[in-house]
């Protein structure tokens, strides 16, 4: 490296640690205000001792951010509401850095339903909460037996399992699995779940048989992993040690783990084969657009290794080096991008996608929007509330562009999925919210659902990171140059 560029480099880190990093957060964190009303429009998170590096979203009613220093912050729940009994911490009005078994700093971090993960600078992954998602006994490797996974037998059912249960089984294009059988209409789901989030907020923070506290995850030897994801009961993980190559655990029944099968539990880090075992549906289509090469009697996915990694409430996506996006999981509101309601058990590409370079990837509770090298907007999978941003109610099977008019010359850079909401930031410093909104997660300072991509107002700052909760959205910003 020559002095020059060397000195460029000192002027704009300079420049960096000269600005100011602010939090705003907004929806619904009953612990963040005494009156534990919802956020109806941005409020800047005032830390007692800390400055910010970093948002990471938050779980049902708590927030999570990151520190300069690398310590993971958590505000907003309570103990009589919120979830502060499955993740074994008190969240509460102040930001605290949340007790994790470590001295390393936190780089990444994510919150599912009822269960957290975080990255360290090291490599390293601790995850607490809801035990079925805290991964424990042998390691898998690469030298495993196929389809050698552990299959654990649930000693106690959770109540947070109806949110995230299929209303009725579905098909699937793999077979040998094991089928999964649905538990009534949509009305009988949302009755259900009322009943079970009343057991769950009653609930003590010592029940052991629900929570664990933080532990670090038992990986193989040498891998390192550099960013975590967080679904309703899985997790995945993509390490740097290895080439890109995936990990999931947790539940696996709708295929959310891209094992093959329909794994009731995996309670142990398994890796997820997605390039070599993955191929679009429209074969003929792609080829078309130069998006895929032949190999054999295969084809070939693009790309060498995985990027990018997100987890929705049971389904999963993925972002090869050459932009290509796989899904896998369940498929009830063509949330897996594929032309059907089917459920995929293993990684596929989506097709309708090949040849468009994919930068980004968010995952909602039933929805999946990404990003592409353009800065196009593509989403797909349910739209009860408006949360694909195409301006109706109607469900995506396939990925459909945004073609909004406050986003004809925006180009999106940052996107993001809450549980029924989504959010991104554009190239010129703009925040943009569509979808649920009975808690204010859309910052409008209103409790009106939005179908179309919806500007937030935030003066006198520039938006560098948006992260969304489940019911609720993080803002990172600084103060401009």
């Amino acid at each position: 490296m020559n002095g020059e560029g060397t000195g460029r480099d000192e002027r704009l880190n300079m420049e960096e640690m000269a600005k100011e990093k602010f939090v705003f957060m907004w929806g619904y964190l009953p612990g963040a205000l005494p009156q534990r009303a919802p956020i109806l429009s941005p409020v800047v998170v005032r830390p007692d001792e800390y400055t910010w590096k970093d948002v990471c979203g938050g779980g049902c009613g708590f927030a999570m951010a990151i520190s300069e220093s690398g310590k993971l912050i958590t505000w907003g729940s309570t103990d009589d509401l919120g979830q502060s009994y499955v993740t074994s911490g008190k969240h509460g009005e102040i930001p605290e850095p949340f007790p994790l078994p470590t001295e390393s700093s936190i780089v990444k971090a994510a919150a599912g339903w009822a269960h957290c993960v975080a990255a360290t600078d090291s490599g390293e992954v601790y995850t607490w909460g809801w035990k079925e998602c805290v991964p424990s006994g042998k390691v898998f490797g690469e030298s495993s037996v196929p389809g050698a996974v552990e299959r654990d037998v649930i000693p106690r059912q959770s109540p947070f399992l109806t949110e995230q249960v299929s209303p009725r089984s579905q098909g699937s294009r793999s077979t040998g699995g094991i089928d999964s059988r649905g538990i009534g209409d949509e009305s009988t789901k949302r009755r259900r779940i009322s009943s079970v989030k009343q057991t769950a907020e009653s609930s003590s923070s010592n029940d052991e048989t629900l929570s664990a506290f933080p532990c670090l995850v038992a990986l193989n030897p040498g891998v390192r992993i550099a960013t975590v994801a967080a679904g309703g009961r899985h997790t995945l993980a993509l390490s740097v040690s290895d080439i890109g190559q995936v990990w999931g655990w947790g539940y696996g029944g709708e295929g959310q783990l891209g094992l093959g099968s329909r794994v009731r539990m995996v309670s142990s880090p398994h890796p997820v084969h997605c390039i070599n075992s993955s191929y679009g549906k429209d074969i003929t289509g792609a080829l078309s657009r130069g998006g895929m090469a032949s190999e054999g009697h295969g084809y070939r996915v693009p790309g060498s290794y995985i990027k990018g990694i997100a987890c929705g409430g049971r389904h999963s996506a993925v972002i090869t080096d050459a932009g290509a996006l796989l899904t896998f999981g369940w498929g009830l509101y063509g949330q897996c991008g594929q032309g059907s309601t089917d459920d995929e058990l293993s990684p596929i590409c989506v097709s309708a996608l090949l040849g468009i370079r994919i930068e980004g990837v968010a995952a909602g509770l039933w929805h999946t929007v990404c990003i592409s090298a353009d800065g196009d907007v593509y989403a797909f999978g349910g739209n009860q509330f408006g949360q694909l941003g195409t301006g109706t109610d109607q469900a995506e099977t396939t990925p459909r562009l945004l073609d909004a008019p406050c986003l004809e010359d925006a180009h999106a850079k940052i996107i993001s999925c809450g549980a029924r909401h989504t959010a991104i930031i554009t190239e010129d410093e703009k925040v943009f919210c569509w979808g649920w909104n009975k808690y204010g997660q859309l910052g409008l300072g209103d409790v009106i659902d939005r179908n179309i991509p919806s500007p937030v107002t935030i003066e006198g700052c520039v938006p560098r990171n948006v992260a969304c909760g489940w019911w609720h959205t993080l803002l990172l910003a600084e103060s401009p140059a």
